[in-house]
This record gives structure tokens, sequence and C-alpha cells, in this order.
């Protein structure tokens, strides 16, 4: 999907409010944890506890898979960070480093 702007977005489910802006961090397994810094967007499948320690870092949270009681909308609901979950395609359309924009409001994330 793309917006009025043509930037592209995906849809996904608010699991905690908020909007956030920060660049993308992809973590495809543990071992990469330590590439998310203070105020990025982990982008990840979907969060587990080992992932927990760069969860407090991110400013925002993002996973391809889950519904609002899996691990990620529980964690973000605890730590108060913005949360979207479920989106389709996350992984095969975002890469590192990208400028995205998380908009809980509308259920999306989109470039910027």
């Amino acid at each position: 999907f793309s917006d009025e702007t043509g930037k592209i977005l995906l849809k996904g489910e608010t699991a905690s409010a908020g909007v956030y802006s920060g660049p993308v961090k992809i973590i495809r397994d543990p071992s990469q944890l330590s590439k998310v810094q203070k105020g990025d967007v982990l982008v990840t499948a979907m969060t587990t506890p080992d992932m927990v320690p760069a969860m407090q870092r991110a400013g925002a949270i993002v996973t391809n898979e889950g519904g609002m009681t899996c691990h990620a909308a529980i964690v973000s609901r605890e730590l108060n960070k913005p949360c979207l979950i479920g989106v389709k395609h996350l992984l095969e359309i975002f890469r590192d480093g990208e400028m995205v924009e998380v908009d809980l409001k509308n259920g999306i994330i989109r470039k910027i």
C-alpha cells in the first residue's frame, strides 16, 4: 500500500498506542539484538523473552506476526512503548536504517 504522497505504508493491529518516528533495525535472530540502540524502531517477525533488553532500548516495536495477547503486545504495554503487530510483508519491505513513522492511531507503519 501507499499513502497519498506515494510513500509505502503497511497496516497492522495496534497493541500499544502512540506515534513514533525513527530508524528501522531488523532483527531476524537473537544474535542481532545488540544493533538496536536507544530510539530505534525494532522490527522483527515475533518477539521472545530474550529480546526484552532490546525492546527496552527501542522507541517502538513492530512485528510481522502476533495478536493482542502475543509477547510483543504484552511487553510493549508494560514498557509503555508504541507497538504495531501483525504487519504482513514487513520484513520484505523495510530495511535497516530506513526512517519510518509508526502511527498507532491509524495502525500503520510508513517510510518517511
